[in-house]
């Protein structure tokens, strides 16, 4: 769209755009640019300042302002030379200038390099909406197959221990061992299971918080006591060094539990064999702007290189460091613990400790009420 109200300034310009095959529209004045934009719709517009009643300049700020991002770029046209240096506040949307009179091939390779840009852009967003509708299903899929696989690897571990409890007579050592080894198995295919449900829900955004007044030492030593039984069998014992009192905070009872669990779980995983494991509970000196409570696991692992912090806490993050044990790590544990503390609005992090003394993992969540 050519926006002049001296047709014979543009009427060369207009010839050559005609002779490449594009399609032209014009208008004399701003207000009748507006109107013919609305209709037409172009892809590019040339937009000369001095107009009748509105110029240029406002009409590329009214353009803008309905149209966002979507608006074609504009190239402002001006006799006066000095005029960019003399407006620098052009608004957005304007993304160069031409100092009439120009030559018409000149003009023609700007206007062709904003089209290509243009087109560029539009291919980026159909792009990013068919990524998005792929990452939708994809979601959508994994969600079912953890919901259907859920069910039946619950049942596999409640028939393990059902075994273990010898509910149907005593097993001898090979059998023991044998069911051992599936309620294992089963335990940690289910705790996989509950976690891709957890990411298919994170990254649906339909991760819901049911808050509720709870003491966090209480909850805290509940998952050391679970805790206990894999540490014993890699010679770790877990210490808890608790704050005076139990605070009493509202949140999502399971959501920071599950966050307890997991950092427990890769403390025991990368710690050294026969190392302890120190868990503490501590209410710094309360400010106006400090409030909160933290929690912290400190292991006797390799600690985290700095080459691979950016992958910590990302879903499918893996880093170099692997478990003592033979224990399997999917890198999901971390990422979902991350989303569930900053949705109760506290942070997270990891800090080397000097000497090789492992890493220690710190969450925060706020003494207030979280809304």
């Amino acid at each position: 769209m050519l926006v002049d109200d001296e047709r014979e300034s543009i009427e060369p310009l207009r010839q050559i755009l005609s002779h490449y095959g594009y399609v032209i529209y014009c208008a004399e004045t701003g207000e009748a640019a507006l109107i013919e934009y609305e209709s037409k719709l172009p892809d590019v517009v040339l937009m000369d300042v001095r107009l009748p009643g509105i110029d240029g300049v406002e009409a590329c700020r009214q353009l803008v302002a309905k149209y966002g991002e979507a608006c074609a770029p504009i190239i402002l046209m001006s006799g006066h030379a000095n005029l960019l240096t003399d407006s620098p506040d052009f608004p957005l949307g304007v993304v160069d200038f031409l100092a009439k009179p120009f030559r018409p091939n000149e003009a023609l390779v700007h206007i062709r390099a904003h089209l290509e840009n243009r087109r560029y852009a539009m291919r980026q967003k159909v792009l990013a909406e068919e990524l998005s509708r792929s990452n939708v299903a994809k979601n959508k899929f994994l969600g079912m197959c953890a919901h259907d696989l859920s069910s039946p690897l619950a049942s596999i571990r409640g028939m393990a221990e059902f075994l273990q409890d010898h509910r149907i007579g005593s097993l001898n050592e090979k059998q023991s061992q044998l069911v051992a080894t599936i309620h294992e198995a089963s335990q940690t295919m289910l705790t996989l299971v509950n976690e891709l449900l957890d990411i298919t829900a994170i990254e649906s955004g339909e991760v819901h918080l049911n808050l509720a007044p709870t003491p966090l030492r209480t909850l805290i030593a509940r998952a050391i006591d679970v805790a206990a039984t894999p540490a014993a069998r890699k010679r770790m014992s877990i210490h808890f060094h608790p704050s005076p009192t139990d605070p009493i905070i509202q949140l999502d009872t399971t959501r920071i539990r599950q966050v307890v669990d997991n950092l427990l779980s890769n403390a025991i995983k990368y710690s050294r064999p026969g190392s302890v494991i120190t868990v503490s509970l501590e209410l710094p000196e309360a400010t106006a702007e400090n409030q909160v409570v933290r929690v912290c696991v400190q292991d006797n692992g390799p600690g985290i290189l700095e080459a691979e912090r950016s992958k910590l806490f990302t879903v499918f993050g893996r880093l170099s460091s692997l478990p003592t044990g033979g224990e399997r790590a999917n890198g999901i544990g971390l990422s979902i613990c991350r989303t569930f503390v900053e949705a109760h609005g506290g942070t997270i992090e990891a800090v080397n400790q000097s000497g090789g003394g492992g890493c220690i993992f710190c969450f925060t969540l706020p003494l207030s009420p979280c809304t």
